[in-house]
């Protein structure tokens, strides 16, 4: 089981939690081995095996500290953390990371389709946006996360294409994490994947020359590269929406989900 370190509490958080892990160390050292009547030999660890963890997803929560809490916790909805926004971020690990956390809904991952069983959610509290308008997150927040991420990523060999924003994995009805999330910044410390950005400026260079490709060249890329996209042949609503979560996440300047050379350029670059 993994315990928040109490160093990072404030100070009343900080003496429950030190009481709640060591009544839940006692919990367990008093245990049974197996259910009445049966004995289980634990004696031998198989060797083969892995972590059921396979991405995190991240989002933001459109409410305040209070708001979030209530929601993640007492609704019928949840993720393993939650980081707040004040001065000194406060992170809660709201569900254990064996168990699965209801934050993904109805999405999908390189065909993967049930992301709650294979994935860590990570809450954010932001109060997002839309159009234009879109609330920053703040520099503590980011360095929290950034903490946090290195430690799952690290015990959970969690690779870089998938660590992931919710938009993401549900481009048709969701555009968390949002346009103002450093996912550059995230890439840069090893955390998350990026693009080659030499190379795209010079397919950005071929595209300009020779012309954009075809909705079904697009619709192929952003399935090679994870995410969940028509197979119509058409630029629809269904593909702006995928290209548009695409540009969020490695074009923020402009998310419009409409074709143009430096999108296809990075599409094309990435690996």
């Amino acid at each position: 089981m993994h315990f928040q370190s109490s160093a990072l509490l404030p100070p009343k958080h900080a003496a429950f939690g030190l009481v709640a892990a060591c009544a839940l160390l006692a919990g367990c050292a008093g245990a049974p081995k197996g259910p009445p009547g049966l004995e289980i030999d634990r004696s031998i660890q198989a060797q083969s095996h892995n972590s059921r963890v396979e991405f995190i997803v991240l989002h933001y929560t459109s409410a305040s500290n209070e708001r979030s809490l209530e929601l993640l916790s007492r609704r019928n909805v949840s993720s393993h953390y939650l980081i707040t926004d004040e001065p000194r971020p406060h992170v809660y690990q709201l569900v254990d990371e064996s168990r699965r956390a209801w934050h993904a809904g109805v999405s999908q991952w390189y065909q993967r389709t049930d992301m709650n069983s294979a994935s860590i959610g990570i809450e954010i509290v932001n109060a997002g946006g839309a159009g234009l308008n879109w609330a920053p997150y703040s520099e503590a927040q980011i360095e929290t996360l950034l903490v946090l991420l290195k430690d799952i990523v690290q015990r959970h060999q969690i690779k870089a294409p998938n660590i992931v924003g919710h938009s993401d994995i549900a481009p048709q009805r969701k555009v968390d994490p949002g346009p103002l999330f450093p996912w550059k910044r995230l890439a840069d410390a090893g955390l998350g994947r990026w693009y080659d950005e030499t190379l795209a400026a010079q397919y950005r260079g071929e595209f300009e020359r020779k012309g954009l490709p075809d909705a079904r060249w697009i619709q192929g890329q952003l399935e090679r590269l994870g995410y969940d996209a028509p197979k119509s042949g058409k630029l629809d609503k269904a593909t702006k929406n995928v290209l548009k979560a695409f540009q969020m996440h490695y074009r923020p300047s402009l998310y419009d989900g409409q074709p143009d050379a430096e999108t296809m350029g990075i599409l094309k670059s990435l690996p």
